[in-house]
């Protein structure tokens, strides 16, 4: 396989499962996030103090406890920014989402793990919209 279509196959995998970890977000599903995320996964975010800095059972924890964008009828806000394939396992996006008032930037760093790309981090900012 030349490696313009094994970037392209990569490309489109990682972009289902953007799909995946948009619908988990919107939805609140940690089902399907845990699907998406390796188990070891870490999530960091600078904009408060002190950092944040969650393992991705805390991360599912917030999730599971909080009421989700879907719940409270809001409109989605997510779409990929970037896909970079770096190699052959191993890529990074750049998307934007919102659980309202906060919308954020997440980097997403994708590993390719038993056939599938699955995150190993997330490194979020945020803004509040009132």
């Amino acid at each position: 396989m030349s490696e313009k279509i094994a970037h392209q196959d990569a490309y489109r995998a990682i972009a289902t499962a953007l799909e995946d970890y948009f619908d988990g977000l919107y939805h609140g599903d940690t089902v399907k996030m845990r699907q998406v995320f390796m188990p070891q996964a870490h999530l960091f975010s600078a904009v408060d103090s002190p950092m944040l800095d969650w393992s991705l059972d805390q991360y599912m924890e917030v999730m599971a406890n909080r009421e989700s964008p879907a719940d409270q009828g809001k409109t989605r806000h997510d779409r990929i920014l970037s896909i970079d394939v770096v190699g052959p396992q191993t890529a990074v996006a750049k998307v934007e989402c919102a659980i309202p008032p906060r919308y954020f930037t997440d980097l997403l760093t994708f590993v390719l793990h038993e056939g599938r790309w699955r995150i190993v981090n997330k490194t979020f900012h945020y803004v509040v919209h009132e």
